[in-house]
């Protein structure tokens, strides 16, 4: 059973930075594309960014390239979201997920229905 654990969401002024993590167990990870989505109220939930299995390819929404960073850890089975000079509309609820595949094609990468397990979420709140 694959579990999908999410941390590190808060409270945090405009222009802050916040880590969230995603530990994850139940799948091989070090063979798992894994990806970031959030969902902020009354919205639908959107692609933030995608991770391969390796690490070396990454992929990140427009609205976040340039100050969100995500990357992995293989040995800790978790990946992490570095977010740098955060904004109001980042106001969310943010989830991880698990690919299907453990390669990522930059076509379609955001598909949600090409990742197959989700975390329960972390809320990230934004100040202005």
């Amino acid at each position: 059973q694959v579990q999908l654990v999410e941390s590190g969401g808060g409270l945090v002024q405009a222009g802050g930075s916040l880590r969230l993590s995603c530990a994850a167990s139940g799948l091989t990870f070090r063979t798992s594309a894994m990806g970031w989505f959030r969902q902020a109220p009354g919205k639908e939930r959107e692609f933030v960014a995608a991770i391969s299995w390796s690490g070396g390819r990454t992929y990140y929404a427009d609205s976040v390239k340039g100050r969100f960073t995500i990357s992995r850890d293989n040995a800790k089975s978790t990946i992490y979201l570095q977010m740098n000079s955060l904004k109001p509309e980042d106001t969310a609820a943010y989830y991880c997920a698990s690919h299907k595949n453990p390669s990522l094609s930059p076509i379609g990468v955001g598909r949600e229905a090409d990742f197959s397990s989700w975390g329960q979420g972390t809320q990230v709140t934004v100040s202005s």
